[in-house]
């Protein structure tokens, strides 16, 4: 594995599947002697970000109205999600 000349490196598919991390993840190094460890971050300005950008980008985007009852409906496999017509 190298470093590129901007210092990236590319994490291993197993390790980040294994820690959980997915694109735009804020991670944090903790260097000791001649290693280096990273891990997610812990910091709390940090948590429910991720969460936040993907609703941003979803936010407008449905192509279809459908009411609550319709989208729970369809979240439970109801086969009636268009039955009542709400």
């Amino acid at each position: 594995m190298q470093i590129t000349s901007k210092g990236q490196v590319t994490i291993p598919q197993e390790v980040r599947n294994r820690l959980g991390l997915l694109p735009h993840t804020e991670v944090e190094f903790e260097v000791s002697g001649d290693y280096a460890r990273i891990r997610k971050a812990r910091r709390a300005e940090s948590l429910g970000r991720r969460g936040q950008k993907v609703l941003r980008a979803l936010r407008g985007s449905a192509d279809t109205r459908m009411s609550t009852d319709q989208i729970m409906a369809l979240t439970r496999g109801s086969r009636r999600a268009g039955a009542n017509g709400k």
